[in-house]
């Protein structure tokens, strides 16, 4: 189960195998998403950071938002009530450019039972379903509740193994950037315009339509046709966040190939 609708969410709110966790972020106001959290959330949401929960510190390499430390998010996870049993639902405001990035490394920790909430808070809200204001700590002490990462590490590559395998035959990279940063006509974040040589680019935002509802799997296959043969895809964004939309959308058109750059443009032009 990889993505869940509002109705369903609303009828399993009291599930105590159901965990939900509001991902919320905007890149121009780093406390804005935690801001509307406390206005606002799903009912018993819990609220996990991009850059305090989701990223390790920046470094020299390593991209804008690298890999978390995954112990720690282990520990909070755990503290959140979340074991292998648990059915994790992620949900932003952002057509899930946040939401994937916790779907994704939940995958990536060996937790398949993760799932994002296709139309986000947006959804929620056009249907008139309960929000709250109670802000939700994550201290669960419960002997049942341990999570414990299994990474999966062919999840994931360096810049060494991007360099190394993006030329060879049947291996496809994906830029998820909008197509003007992709071409270099305009970049708003990072300090060198333009893309990695060889990648090709389908913008994260094509998977979801204006709303923030996932395309059907039809159209998600469509997307991918003219690259179905590969034998291998890399995926990167900016900094390694959105490109889990398009990890997602490969996911449900039934690629099982894929990998991400985690450290992204960001982690390349560094060197």
């Amino acid at each position: 189960m990889n993505v869940v609708s509002a109705p369903w969410l609303v009828e399993h709110l009291n599930d105590s195998k159901v965990v939900i966790i509001d991902c919320r972020f905007s890149l121009n106001n780093s406390d804005l998403g935690k801001q509307q959290y406390k206005h606002c959330h799903i009912p018993g949401a819990y609220y996990l950071d991009l850059n305090e929960d989701l990223s390790a510190r920046v470094g020299t390499h390593g991209g804008r938002h690298p890999l978390p430390d995954l112990a720690s998010l282990a520990v909070k996870l755990s503290k959140m009530g979340i074991n292998h049993q648990t059915l994790v639902v992620a949900y932003d405001d952002s057509r899930l450019g946040f939401a994937a990035r916790l779907w994704w490394l939940l995958r990536y920790m060996g937790h398949e039972r993760v799932a994002v909430l296709n139309g986000g808070f947006s959804g929620w809200l056009s249907l008139s379903y309960p929000i709250s204001s109670e802000v939700r700590e994550a201290s669960c002490s419960s002997q049942n509740a341990i999570f414990t990462e299994q990474v999966q590490s062919n999840m994931v590559v360096d810049i060494d193994e991007v360099k190394s395998r993006k030329d060879l035959p049947g291996v496809v990279l994906i830029d998820s950037r909008e197509t003007e940063r992709y071409l270099g006509i305009r970049e708003p974040i990072d300090k060198i315009a333009g893309h990695i040589e060889g990648a090709v680019n389908y913008p994260w935002q094509s998977v979801t339509d204006g709303s923030g509802y996932l395309l059907n799997v039809a159209l998600q296959l469509s997307r991918w046709q003219e690259i179905r043969n590969s034998e291998e895809i890399i995926v990167y964004c900016g900094s390694g966040v959105t490109a889990c939309v398009n990890l997602l959308s490969l996911e449900l058109a039934g690629f099982r190939n894929t990998k991400l750059y985690a450290g992204s443009w960001s982690d390349w032009i560094s060197y």
